[in-house]
């Protein structure tokens, strides 16, 4: 039987313009105890003048452990997003973010296979992911994290495409971050069906809800949206969410992508509520 415990991107203070500092502290006040910090390689303009959350990966690693434990905060995966199709960032993006996950304490990565070049067609973009993936499956065993691929592209839209990308390489350490808000608004499928048909898979998830007022703007129109609004206030039947999870003998994560400090506050309460009353919450 699956429990679950609640984490934030860090995507929650973005609009705010914080660093990854001040959004560690922000959420230790929120009541969180588990974060999903962004990580880039090299020096980023935003983020080096304190206006932008990603943490970058030039840093001593243990610096984010440091400023994690002075908040009384762990972290619970790593949004490392790496172009899939693109090996030559992907291969050492990646590389690098496994050794950043020994370091702090997790074992979960997060990426998709992002955007395909238009000069690109579909079997050189699986030849691309393929050696991508064969790379990084070893470093990944290596360290023992796993890569967890999301709903987010045009392939894994459909649970199909998504499954297609993750069994490119036959590998225990290549799963799947469940994106609830993404695989809503792409509106192929219905999301709670496409669910089932990768919950063996999923190791990780991206607790994002869809406003009613964004489903109706842009669903079937966009594959992914960055951020979506507070869990529970919109189109997600989390119940739902949950009892096709549940099956699973492991720990899930449930990581908020909200737009606002507020936003994820309101998002914590709900989910912590509903795992409380479900009995489903992680020690």
């Amino acid at each position: 039987m699956a429990t679950y415990k609640v984490a934030v991107n860090m995507e929650f203070v973005r609009s705010a313009d914080m660093d990854f500092r001040a959004g560690v502290k922000v959420a230790a006040e929120l009541g969180y105890r588990w974060i999903e910090p962004m990580v880039h390689t090299g020096y980023e303009l935003l983020s080096e003048v304190g206006y932008f959350h990603s943490f970058s990966m030039e840093e001593d690693p243990l610096l984010m452990a440091e400023i994690c434990a002075r908040h009384g905060v762990q972290v619970a995966s790593l949004s490392a997003h790496s172009p899939l199709m693109k090996p030559e960032a992907a291969v050492s993006r990646l590389t690098r973010a496994a050794v950043l996950a020994s370091f702090v304490g997790t074992k979960f990565l997060n990426s998709d296979e992002m955007l395909k070049p238009e000069w690109m067609d579909d079997e050189e973009a699986h030849q691309a992911m393929h050696y991508t993936l064969r790379r990084i499956a070893q470093v990944a065993a290596r360290h023992k994290v796993f890569i967890c691929i999301e709903p987010h592209g045009v392939y894994t839209k459909t649970s199909a495409g998504l499954l297609k990308i993750v069994d490119l390489v036959p590998s225990p350490w290549i799963q799947v971050n469940w994106d609830t808000g993404n695989a809503y608004l792409a509106g192929i499928e219905d999301p709670y069906e496409a669910l089932e048909r990768v919950r063996d898979r999923v190791m990780h998830v991206h607790a994002k809800d869809i406003s009613f007022e964004h489903s109706e703007k842009e669903r079937g129109k966009v594959t992914g949206t960055p951020v979506g609004c507070a869990c529970g206030e919109g189109v997600v039947d989390w119940d739902r969410v949950l009892s096709i999870l549940d099956p699973l003998d492991r720990e899930i994560t449930l990581s908020v992508e909200c737009g606002t400090i507020e936003q994820a506050g309101r998002s914590r309460n709900f989910l912590n509520n509903l795992l409380k009353k479900r009995g489903s919450m992680a020690a």
